[in-house]
């Protein structure tokens, strides 16, 4: 047990929220490990809770769930909320005005990670390009740990954890958020931990949380403050334009044709080396290509060989619901990308794609998001958009307005069984919301599961795995 974990021991520690990823149980069985007197409260019932529940049978913690009581936020010493309890829940300024401490389970990893730190944000791609730089550093010989949003906590592996090991850290813009102030001494705690941070990209998200895209820019830029003196920070074009903090200087690895990353018509390139060949990458998507070039960059860094890294590059595996090609069913080629809940990634997966397709979105559309990007790719190789879920006639609607073909269904099941119908000879069938996925799922992957699901027959082989 590491001397910071020894601090809280006998400490009386409220995780507010168990969660859907691993985060709340990861929380909770470490600091029980830690000897925590640990409360677990969430406002969902038990039966929503099951996977997460199952993960502390026979463990020594109380369970307060379907309700959270002021009292114990008031009585505990430690708060760990969800990343999805905003900063400003009158719970969490209960506790605060009590004399609680609020840290993250993002927070207590953070200050006791051991192994050399990766950390990586972005509205789109941070889970592509985490992934990615995982596969390319383990075969690169790296003995590597892969966390944070995209999924399962590392505060499980810390006992296991070796300085020389490599950390892979995805961080959303909540779990930024919600990190100590840089000029508080829990802040200071963190500053310099990680060796290397990159932000994919910073378009518009979250802004039902955040307010403003300025203040959701502020939180994406919160994981510079986790950038050692020595490190390197690999920041894309649109993030620069943000006005990151200057003092980085030739820390700054860019993405230019000039001296930073970049990819010609053959290569992925840092500079003038040579990262691997284009003509090998077989990932699809135009996106992920820069994805791959942000995680070979960092790889670089961290001291992969370029040969080794060239021949990794082939080998690599994208993640599941990420433009997923499923092959054909029922005459139509399928693509997931169920991992979409907003219209600029609807619209990255449609420019990626070449022929006509029937397209399936809906949900909960997120109303301070522009439609436009979407609408315009859609012209491109949308023959007929089916609109699903709690938003399916203000999306039917605007495609109309547009110019597109649309028809408005009520489920999932419903839709898919209009795409069928709609489909010409030769179009392909794409998947994606452009919308979260609340209206009726606990999440995006359990829409996307439920889609593949409702594809298969009974002899089907399309793949139900979630990496």
């Amino acid at each position: 047990m590491t001397a910071r974990a020894t601090e809280l021991a006998g400490r009386s520690v409220l995780v507010m929220g168990l969660g859907s990823f691993g985060g709340g149980l990861g929380a909770a069985r470490f600091l029980l490990e830690a000897g925590a007197r640990v409360t677990v409260t969430d406002l969902r019932q038990p039966h929503e809770l099951e996977e997460g529940l199952a993960g502390l049978n026979g463990l020594d913690v109380k369970l307060v769930l379907g309700e959270h009581r002021l009292a114990d936020f008031e009585q505990a010493d430690l708060v760990v909320p969800n990343p999805a309890v905003a900063p400003n829940n009158s719970f969490l300024a209960a506790a605060v005005e009590a004399g609680a401490e609020v840290r993250s389970e993002v927070e207590l990893f953070l200050e006791r990670c051991p192994a050399r730190l990766v950390a990586i944000t972005g509205t789109q791609g941070k889970s592509s390009t985490c992934s990615s730089l995982a596969q390319l550093l383990r075969a690169s010989g790296f003995r590597v740990h892969l966390g944070g949003n995209i999924g399962g906590s590392l505060l499980s592996e810390l006992a296991g954890m070796r300085a020389e090991d490599i950390c892979v850290l995805e961080l959303s813009s909540y779990q930024l958020e919600a990190l100590s102030a840089s000029d508080s001494e829990n802040g200071a705690r963190l500053a310099g931990c990680a060796e290397l941070v990159a932000i994919t990209n910073i378009l518009a998200d979250h802004l039902e949380r955040h307010g403003t895209r300025e203040s959701y820019a502020r939180a994406k830029l919160r994981i510079l403050e986790l950038l050692g003196n020595g490190g390197r920070a690999i920041l894309s074009d649109d993030v620069l334009a943000h006005s990151p903090d200057e003092s980085l200087g030739d820390r700054l690895i860019s993405l230019d044709k000039k001296s930073g990353l970049h990819v010609d018509s053959e290569c992925f390139r840092l500079a003038d080396r040579e990262l691997g060949a284009l003509a090998e990458f077989n990932l699809p998507g135009e996106f992920q290509i820069q994805n791959t070039l942000i995680a070979l960059g960092a790889a670089l860094q961290l001291g992969a060989s370029p040969e080794r890294l060239r021949n990794a590059l082939p080998r690599l595996e994208g993640l599941s619901h990420r433009l997923q090609d499923l092959g054909e069913f029922r005459g139509r080629k399928i693509w997931d990308n169920g991992v979409s809940t907003t219209p600029d990634s609807t619209a990255s997966a449609l420019l990626s794609l070449d022929g006509s397709c029937v397209l399936l979105c809906g949900g909960c559309y997120k109303r301070s998001l522009p439609l436009d990007v979407m609408l315009e790719a859609a012209h491109r190789n949308v023959h007929c958009a089916i609109t699903f879920g709690a938003d399916a006639e203000l999306l039917a609607s605007a495609f109309e307005a547009a110019g597109i073909a649309a028809r408005k269904t009520e489920t999932l099941r419903e839709a898919m069984d209009a795409a069928f119908a709609e489909a010409r000879p030769g179009d392909a069938l794409l998947f994606s919301p452009a919308c979260a996925s609340f209206d009726s799922y606990r999440n995006f992957q359990e829409r996307a599961l439920e889609f593949r699901q409702l594809l298969r027959a009974p002899d089907s082989s399309l793949p139900l795995d979630s990496k």
